[in-house]
C-alpha cells in the first residue's frame, strides 16, 4: 500500500486546491501508481477523498487500463448548495469499478445524487452508505464511527467477488 498527498497538499496542509490543480493532482496520482507497480506485483487499485477520488475518477476515465478498482471516498458530488453544479461530465467514461463510500449527511451530495450519478458509469459500481457520516466520514475525530475502516476494507474486498 501506498499512501500520497496530492501536490496541493504536499504545498500547504491545509485549505481547498489552488485554481489550476487538477492536472498537477492527477500527475501526482498517475506518479502513485507508476511507484507502486516498481515496489509490488499484482494488481493496482488507486482511491481518494474528496477531491482525490475525483481526481482519480477523471484519471481513469481518460486512462482505463491505469489501475484495477478504485475506491472513492466521499465523492465531491456539486459544491455543498450547489446541486445545479454536477461535477458528472465524465463518468459515462468511466470503466473501472468502483466502490463509493459516502455519507448520509455529506453537503458534496446526497445519497439519492450519488446513487443517480453511478448510473451514468458503464463500469461496476458499488455504494457503502455511511449513515450519520459528514464530508470528513469521521476520519477527524468528529464522529463515533471507529469501525469504518475495517467495514471499508470489507466492503471492498466483497466488491471484487
Amino acid at each position: 500500500m501506498l499512501r500520497c498527498d496530492l501536490p496541493f497538499r504536499q504545498e500547504r496542509r491545509q485549505g481547498t486546491p489552488f485554481p489550476g490543480s487538477d492536472e498537477r493532482a492527477r500527475a501526482g496520482l498517475r506518479n502513485a501508481v507508476a511507484v507502486l507497480r516498481k515496489r509490488a506485483s499484482g494488481r493496482v487499485f488507486l482511491g481518494g477523498h474528496s477531491y482525490g477520488g475525483r481526481q482519480s475518477t477523471i484519471l481513469c476515465a481518460a486512462e482505463p487500463d491505469l489501475v484495477a478498482e478504485l475506491l472513492l471516498l466521499s465523492y465531491p458530488l456539486h459544491p455543498p448548495r450547489k446541486p445545479e453544479q454536477l461535477r458528472t461530465q465524465h463518468l459515462q467514461n468511466l470503466h473501472t469499478p468502483s466502490l463509493f463510500v459516502h455519507g448520509t449527511r455529506d453537503p458534496f451530495g446526497s445519497i439519492e445524487e450519488i446513487r443517480r450519478a453511478l448510473q451514468l458509469i458503464p463500469a461496476k459500481t458499488k455504494l457503502m452508505e455511511v449513515e450519520g457520516a459528514g464530508h470528513d466520514m469521521g476520519f477527524k475525530g468528529k464522529s463515533q464511527i471507529t469501525e469504518l475502516p475495517a467495514q471499508i476494507f470489507r466492503a471492498f474486498q466483497q466488491q471484487r467477488t
